[in-house]
């Protein structure tokens, strides 16, 4: 089981408010991800970053059978469902949450959003894909009502695969969101300054 440990950083959570979720990568954690908020345009958001139980999400790739990973996944998405639910109690709209992770936190957020699509502020994948040896799509619904995403990754990735990367923006654009995929050559299993830029011009500042 993931124990509920959640850091808190950036503004204030108020009603009407914005939050930033933030997903670590395995083997990291939830004050490594808060550190990239150093290079994002997130003044007036709340930041929440969950810390995994043993600093792992779920156990094996994400393209192992769903099954492989479980039970740790489903109490991963468990997680986030509460956490989403706490932050309504407070007044923030769905609408106003935005998700970012990184690796296997950029798997999790696009799972999560996926499994329970709808108008979300907008999302930061960098470096993910939908998780299982293959798309189930009928884990999938919802309506992303042109929620921004963005998806940068690298080609070649060790870990994730560009043609999961172009098989999960599909699966978004065919659930209505706005989803821009960018690959870099070469670029490593990383974050680079342009994917910085787009996550701040597509998403973070969409619409202000």
């Amino acid at each position: 089981m993931h124990e509920e440990n959640i850091l808190f950083a950036g503004a204030g959570i108020k009603k009407n408010g914005k939050v930033l979720i933030m997903l670590h990568g395995r083997g990291s954690s939830a004050e490594d991800i808060l550190s990239l908020a150093t290079y994002l345009d997130v003044n007036e958001f709340a930041l929440a970053a969950p810390q995994a139980t043993g600093g792992s999400w779920y156990p094996r790739s994400f393209l192992a059978p769903p099954e492989q990973n479980e039970p740790a996944l489903s109490d991963a998405l468990t997680m986030l469902h509460a956490l989403v639910a706490d932050f309504e109690t407070k007044g923030i709209r769905k609408q106003d949450m935005y998700f970012l992770g990184f690796s296997q936190g950029a798997c999790l957020a696009l799972e999560f959003i996926t499994r329970n699509a709808t108008r979300y502020g907008g999302v930061i994948a960098f470096t993910g894909g939908l998780i299982g040896d293959k798309i189930y799509r009928d884990h999938y619904k919802g309506d992303f009502a042109q929620t921004p995403v963005f998806i940068g990754t690298s080609d070649p990735d060790f870990h994730v695969p560009v043609e999961r990367v172009y098989a999960t923006a599909n699966i978004l654009n065919e659930m209505g969101a706005a989803v821009t995929e960018k690959v870099y050559a070469n670029m490593g299993h990383t974050i680079n300054q342009d994917e910085i830029t787009m996550a701040n011009t597509l998403i973070l500042n969409a619409g202000q």
